[in-house]
Formats: structure tokens, sequence, C-alpha cells
């Protein structure tokens, strides 16, 4: 299996990951938990980094990890049990230390939850750092 197929595809906007909504992802409604939009949201992020060759592995190779800071999301509709939706991520800023991204998670036409994620980068005792200069490029090439 191909990686890059796994990961997604990088888009003149951003990354797009095709998810299937499967049992473990809803409540006893049979709708989409609401916490697990969050992991939705954390799968596109990390494969929109990895296609950008930033790998979470290699930031911890060299002392740092990027660690969400603040996120605002709205929920707008539900996805239920068997749908199949694209995570949409987009850089909004890149910043010294910082990175804020939109994200929206649809259903065919219908946008189902946007948000905005601000990530730091920070080091192994949880103190920010400075973007190194091949992520703070990567990530404003113009995704």
């Amino acid at each position: 299996m191909d990686e890059k197929t796994l990961s997604g595809r990088l888009t003149d906007a951003g990354h797009e990951l095709l998810q299937r909504v499967y049992f473990e992802d809803t409540d006893f409604s049979g709708r989409v938990y609401h916490a697990r939009y969050l992991h939705f949201m954390e799968r596109g992020r990390s494969d929109f980094l990895r296609l950008l060759g930033i790998r979470h592995n290699g930031l911890a190779a060299e002392g740092c990890a990027f660690a969400v800071r603040h996120m605002t999301i709205d929920f707008l509709k539900p996805a239920s049990i068997d749908d199949v939706v694209m995570v949409r991520t987009s850089t909004e800023h890149v910043g010294g230390a910082r990175i804020v991204l939109r994200q929206e998670i649809a259903r065919d036409d219908d946008i189902l939850a946007s948000a905005l994620v601000t990530v730091a980068l920070v080091d192994a005792r949880g103190r920010a750092g400075r973007l190194p200069d091949r992520v703070r490029n990567a990530l404003a090439g113009g995704h």
C-alpha cells in the first residue's frame, strides 16, 4: 500500500483526507460523538504535515513536538455511521512558534464541523520554541 494514498492528498488550498465513520465513532444515537471529530481533525493535521515532509518522529528525534494550544470548533451538522467524510486542512497563519490551521469536515457539499486550531512547537519540557525554517517554509509554501 502506498503511504501517500493513506495520507490523503495535497491540494492548492492545503490537504484533503477521506475518512469513513465507523461504529466506534458514534454514540448511542448512531451519530458521530462530538469528541471523535477531534480525532478526524488530528489525522488530517498529521497527514498534512507528513505529505509536506514534516514527520512527528523526526521532530521528536530533534527534541520537539507540536502541541495544540487553542481550538475553536463549530459543530454544524451530524455525521452518521458509514458516512464518508472529507477532512480539509489549510494553513491560516505561520508565526515564529505557532501555526494556525483551518479545518473542516464535510460530507459531500455539507460542512459538518469547522475549526481553527493553533499549534505551538514545544521542547521536551513543554516550553515553546521557534519553528525550524524547514517547517515554516513547508507550511507557508502556498498551503
